[in-house]
């Protein structure tokens, strides 16, 4: 039988800096991340995990 896995990355949550806007982002993102509000940069791909420039809040399951 075949084991199933956790999904290695989750949704999370965070604040923009500038506005307080909450948004939800995937924990490894392929393009840059920005607030859909202002337009400030949220989170940035570093070819793995996400590199967060914003507040985390929560991490979603």
């Amino acid at each position: 039988m075949a084991e199933t896995k956790d999904p290695s990355s989750k949704f999370i949550k965070v604040r923009c800096p500038k506005c307080k806007n909450e948004q939800i982002i995937f924990g490894k993102v392929s393009s840059n991340v920005k607030c859909l509000v202002c337009g400030k940069l949220l989170g940035e791909p570093t070819g793995g995990k996400t590199r967060f420039k914003a507040r985390i809040l929560e991490v979603l399951e």
